[in-house]
């Protein structure tokens, strides 16, 4: 499971069993967000978080990334048997937009910020998959 965090929402992201494709999974109000994960963790399996890591172009952290780090902390101490990577986010946001715009959705629903984070999870999420195909090949 992708998560790409936010202060207001949070995008998350799951994968096939097969680890292959990701798949927007939702955005949720960020106050909710492990509630939310707590209950899909009851119905379904997971066996990753992949926790986006907001840097600015050179490299250094964020600010947002305090917020982040309490946020992974929360993450494992509420699911410790589930193991926590963090995934460079840079440029995912501005990736994201750039297919929403290409995939012919009407204006109103492009501005959608929370279609923004979904698809930002799944960038994440397809990234790592692919990191770790590559490393493991």
């Amino acid at each position: 499971m992708a998560i790409d965090f936010g202060t207001k929402r949070t995008g998350l992201a799951v994968t096939d069993p097969l680890q292959i494709i990701a798949n927007g999974l939702d955005t949720i109000a960020t106050g909710e967000v492990l509630d939310f994960i707590e209950q899909y963790t009851q119905e379904e399996e997971v066996s990753t978080f992949v926790v986006g890591e907001p840097m600015h172009l050179d490299g250094n952290p964020s600010q947002i990334a305090p917020q982040v780090n309490a946020f992974i902390q929360q993450l494992q101490k509420r699911f410790p048997a589930i193991a926590v990577h963090r995934q460079d986010e840079r440029f995912t946001s501005v990736e994201a937009k750039q297919i929403i715009l290409k995939s012919g959705l009407k204006k109103k629903k492009r501005r959608d910020k929370a279609l923004v984070d979904k698809v930002s999870a799944v960038l994440i999420l397809q990234d790592y998959l692919e990191k770790n195909r590559t490393a493991n090949s």
